[in-house]
């Protein structure tokens, strides 16, 4: 063998220039890296420990014995490693006691250690996350983390938030607390809340981050607040501002008449489906504050031409177009979960339909079913979770704009395919009489147009009429029953999002009648100025659905904390497993009740795709 690789040796050095350096040397010879090598040495290793061979040490927790190498325990345990590096007793001693951990749970983190598996489950997860950060295994405490951020509930967010409180989990604990806020008005009805201490609730009910229906919601719940003699004063004045008519209500002005305003929270944009040029599952969002796009959960499938709304802290796709068939179906996304659900469809289907929110119902306006323009209408109850009609509007409208205004409901524009017509009429539909009826015309026929509300007045920027892509914009004003022209946009658009953030209305994409627009520009009312947003979506969509931070605009209106986090990345789901979480203010431990299906294999294959520790 010795001889064959000297000659070997020297055929080589005949065919090739001799190496100058050892770096040349090493580049000369092979080099290969065996992806399964850490993991079989631990197996080995595990193998070993499990025969009790080359075991050095022995840790002992309560009436539990874990024999272990120290070698590998201070390897992946920067506990460890202190432990038996250093100058302490236990470096050189043979039994180790572990305190402030039970045995089983040792046991299954020394597991870990060999086998980078661990199950986590809701019946562990209070001694495993504690213990995990004790030993500083710090992918076993994140997974934890994850589990619970996973199971938060109104029933459970608040002994969560208190759990993490107590463990310095600081990801979690404001994960807890923005969901607290975005649920108090199921939240206030539970066990948890009635808990706390008065401190607690003060601090709680005082966020400008709390969503809820009506503030009269918080009071009702406050019966510690309300049977104090000293709050009388702030009942009475309360009572007389109730008993005066809606109309008026808006002459008092105090801290206590202002509708809550999230305050310091990121202004967003999200943008859902659409047609690129095929209809699409992608949605993206724009983080103001940073100037950027980024990615969040995938649509269940593709859509455009659908309707998209904001409501009860969700987003629904409505209807629209697959890439073959228009649909009846809908979506919804929760954005504290960066996940995509799908509730009970419509009774028809509708693509380049208009879709709006008004009261607790989301309207369906018109569309097109694939055979026939739609003058139908149906709305929808998350209550109840189910459709139904209302009356159908006067005339077909398909790739019809909606707005709602004042509590009505506005159908602008449109295709009529019975005359075969872009359409510049204009209904209102009245959801107390239910009845439809028509307005004031636009000063030109518009389908495809982006429609949206702002400041009370109802915005109709670009469409086209025929082979004539518009850039021109005008707004109608409910009272005068009178529309006005507004500067022009930037460019050509027609089947783009339309929403209104801050004051500003925002046109996003579309399409200018030979390609689809990437860019999106915002109108100022006070200037009476298009600009162009600085960056532009990651590729042109038309027929896409816009939302924003702030629904509406209108000053004074209410910005829910979950329409501003509707767009933000995905929370992760967090493996954590307790049934009492202990509150870190009140000291008596507290029940948590999961809920949402967790199989624990799942929660074990999380740490099954982590890599041995180098």
């Amino acid at each position: 063998m010795s001889s064959l690789l000297s000659v070997t040796s020297r055929e080589s050095s005949d065919q090739q220039p001799t190496c100058d350096s050892e770096e040349d040397a090493m580049d000369v010879g092979m080099h290969t890296f065996n992806h399964t090598h850490m993991r079989k040495a631990f197996q080995l290793m595990n193998d070993m420990r499990s025969k009790n061979m080359l075991c050095d040490v022995l840790l002992v927790a309560g009436n539990v014995e874990v024999t272990a190498h120290k070698l590998v325990l201070a390897s992946c345990s920067p506990y460890f490693c202190a432990m038996f590096t250093g100058d302490m007793s236990e470096s050189k001693a043979q039994q180790v006691e572990i305190r402030d951990v039970d045995g089983q749970t040792l046991k299954k983190l020394v597991d870990y250690i060999y086998t980078a598996m661990i199950e986590v489950t809701e019946d562990n997860v209070q001694v495993l996350l504690p213990a995990a950060s004790l030993l500083q295994l710090m992918d076993v405490r994140q997974v934890c983390c994850e589990f619970l951020q996973s199971q938060l509930h109104p029933t459970n967010c608040l002994g969560i938030r208190a759990f993490a409180d107590l463990h310095t989990c600081t990801q979690l604990l404001n994960q807890s607390h923005a969901y607290a806020e975005q649920h108090f008005s199921e939240v206030m009805l539970g066990e948890e809340f009635m808990g706390l201490s008065l401190q607690q609730v003060c601090s709680l009910i005082s966020s400008d981050k709390l969503t809820v229906s009506t503030e009269e919601k918080i009071v009702e719940k406050e019966a510690l607040i309300k049977n104090n003699n000293s709050c009388k004063d702030f009942l009475i004045e309360a009572m007389k501002y109730h008993l005066l008519p809606a109309d008026q209500r808006h002459l008092i002005k105090t801290d206590r008449t202002r509708p809550r305003t999230p305050i310091s929270l990121p202004k967003v944009m999200i943008v859902v489906g659409g047609q690129a040029p095929k209809a699409i599952r992608s949605v993206e969002c724009y983080d103001f504050l940073e100037d950027r796009w980024y990615q969040v959960a995938d649509l269940p499938s593709r859509r455009c031409r659908a309707g998209v709304v904001f409501m009860a802290g969700r987003v629904y796709a409505v209807g629209g177009f697959n890439g073959s068939l228009r649909v009846r179906t809908v979506d919804m996304y929760d954005g504290m979960r960066d996940q995509w659900t799908t509730v009970p469809s419509m009774q028809e289907r509708r693509s380049t339909l208009g879709a709006a929110v008004l009261g607790d119902l989301l309207y369906a306006v018109g569309g097109f079913d694939g055979s026939t323009g739609l003058s139908s209408v149906e709305a929808y109850s998350y209550k109840t979770n189910e459709w139904i009609f209302v009356a159908p509007m006067n005339t077909r409208r398909s790739s019809v704009g909606v707005g709602v205004v004042d509590g009505k409901l506005y159908a602008v524009g449109g295709y009529d395919g019975a005359s075969r017509q872009c359409l510049s009429t204009v209904e209102e539909y009245n959801p107390v009489s239910n009845q439809w009826g028509y307005m004031a015309d636009m000063s030109t026929r518009r389908s495809g147009a982006g429609v949206g509300v702002l400041s009370g007045q109802l915005y109709a920027a670009g469409g086209h009429d025929g082979p004539l892509v518009r850039k021109s914009v005008e707004v109608y004003d409910p009272p005068s029953n009178n529309w006005r022209q507004v500067c022009d946009m930037n460019m050509c658009r027609r089947n783009a999002g339309v929403c209104a953030i801050n004051g500003l209305l925002y046109v996003i994409g579309g399409d200018d009648g030979s390609c689809n627009l990437s860019s999106v520009e915002y109108y100022n009312p006070a200037t009476d100025k298009w600009s162009l947003l600085p960056t532009n979506m990651s590729n042109g969509r038309s027929y896409a659905g816009g939302l924003g931070g702030r629904e509406g605009g209108r000053e004074g209106e209410r910005e829910t904390p979950a329409q501003t986090e509707l767009c933000r990345a995905a929370l992760q789901s967090q493996p954590c497993n307790s049934n009492r979480i202990p509150s870190r203010q009140s000291g008596p431990e507290r029940d948590i009740g999961f809920h949402g299906q967790n199989d624990p294999k799942t929660q074990q294959s999380c740490l099954e795709q982590r890599d041995v520790p180098n």
